[in-house]
């Protein structure tokens, strides 16, 4: 391996690290936000996905995410089992084969890892796990290769997402909300207090949210270059915009500096500015952050809560969020980074292009999830019973408790 190789895959190394530790942070995020009977059940969605992923992911899911495509709509069968991956760099500053499918391995796992926030506290384990699987083989691989994969068609189609605010965001945001209307409210919802049990625990899961999402943006540029720098910065500033928006219009419409709010109006940022990060300038990654946070609050609060069970607002940050990420790639993407630029540098054809990408991926992702659901109830009981969702999922599920007193 020559040294350009050996540097860019060191950063690839660190990124493909940074990224799997994002899953189990998500478990903290939204560990701390449910009641403490539910907590570990929370946390065993994200944590058991890295390792169910990791194995469904190196048996088929690569090859049909990134091998030789079959008219634009999916991988073929030829790297099942990872054949044909090499731990040797094809070329001069390129990263081994087997390193790059573990990098966009941990995407595929933190993926459906999202959705779980919008079926907490009523969800069978079992259900989980076979929902999980199936999501992953016949929503996330195809829509991965559509974007990704080469001759993928919305990749054909010139549609920017440089590290999944389609493939990652809009997929799993809109079949959660899909989750959440087929499974029902939990028992009480808009009668009893359902307040998070443990704030500390969430903003700890987002602070490593942020700190893991500079591999997941930054190292969707395979290497040590300008475009992973600028990644990196416009990550870093969305995130902080986002932050400040939630928390000042919280004070607006609330009279309460919200620290949850802090927290969730990070992750819109980073979620918004995903698709754009290694498109557009850092002072646009702010305008991005402000927007998406806004947005996302707005969406929140006065349209999805108190009408759908989103238990921990999966739609409202990352489906809503990925939209209008996906939509602002297309207008603030500048020409130094992409060719032809966006909707501010006289390009609005991109514009139109990421709506059809968007508009896309959000149809085929709730129509599958849909069509997964349906057929899984055909043949095995989703929700857990009414007694054991009063006991908890804690207890019921695994049979453990998470705190002694």
């Amino acid at each position: 391996m020559n040294s350009a190789s050996a540097v860019n895959s060191t950063w690839v190394l660190i990124a493909t690290a940074l990224v799997i530790l994002m899953t189990p942070a998500l478990g903290l995020f939204y560990g701390g936000l449910v009641r403490k009977k539910n907590v570990l059940s929370t946390l065993m969605y994200s944590f058991f996905t890295v390792a169910l992923i990791s194995v469904q992911w190196s048996m088929i899911g690569y090859s049909l995410s990134f091998g030789a495509t079959r008219g634009g709509w999916i991988g073929g069968l030829e790297h099942i089992g990872l054949a044909g991956l090499s731990l040797d760099a094809a070329n001069d500053g390129e990263i081994p084969s087997l390193l790059f499918m573990a990098f966009q391995m941990s995407f595929a796992i933190i993926t459906p890892a999202l959705i779980s926030g919008s079926f907490v506290e009523r969800k069978r384990f079992g259900a989980f796990v076979v929902f999980t699987l199936l999501w992953a083989t016949f929503v996330y691989d195809p829509v991965a290769h559509w974007v990704w994969g080469k001759g993928g068609w919305l990749a054909n189609l010139g549609a920017l997402d440089f590290a999944g605010g389609t493939v990652v965001h809009i997929t799993s945001g809109i079949s959660a909300l899909v989750c959440a209307l087929f499974i029902g409210r939990r028992k009480g919802f808009g009668s009893e207090r359902m307040e998070p049990h443990n704030a500390t625990m969430t903003i700890l899961g987002a602070a490593l949210l942020w700190f893991g999402w500079f591999g997941f943006n930054a190292g969707s540029a395979l290497g040590v270059s300008r475009v992973a720098i600028n990644a990196m910065i416009t990550t870093h500033l969305a995130a902080a915009a986002a932050a400040m928006a939630w928390v000042i219009l919280g004070w607006i419409f609330h009279k309460r500096l919200s620290v949850l709010g802090a927290a969730i109006g990070a992750v819109a940022g980073l979620v918004g500015v995903t698709p754009a990060a290694g498109y557009v300038e850092p002072l646009s990654a702010i305008g991005i952050g402000l927007i998406t946070s806004s947005v996302c609050f707005f969406f929140t609060e006065y349209v999805v809560r108190g009408r759908v069970d989103d238990s921990l607002d999966v739609f409202g940050v990352h489906g809503v969020g990925g939209i209008v990420g996906a939509l602002l790639t297309g207008v603030f993407a500048s020409p130094d980074l992409t060719p032809g630029g966006g909707l501010l540098y006289g390009n609005g054809h991109q514009l139109l292009i990421q709506c059809k990408a968007a508009l896309a991926v959000a149809c085929f992702a709730g129509a599958a999830t849909f069509v997964i659901l349906l057929a899984m109830r055909l043949v095995l009981p989703i929700r857990v019973t009414a007694r054991d969702e009063e006991a908890g999922l804690d207890l019921s599920q695994h049979g453990e408790i998470a705190y002694a007193v």
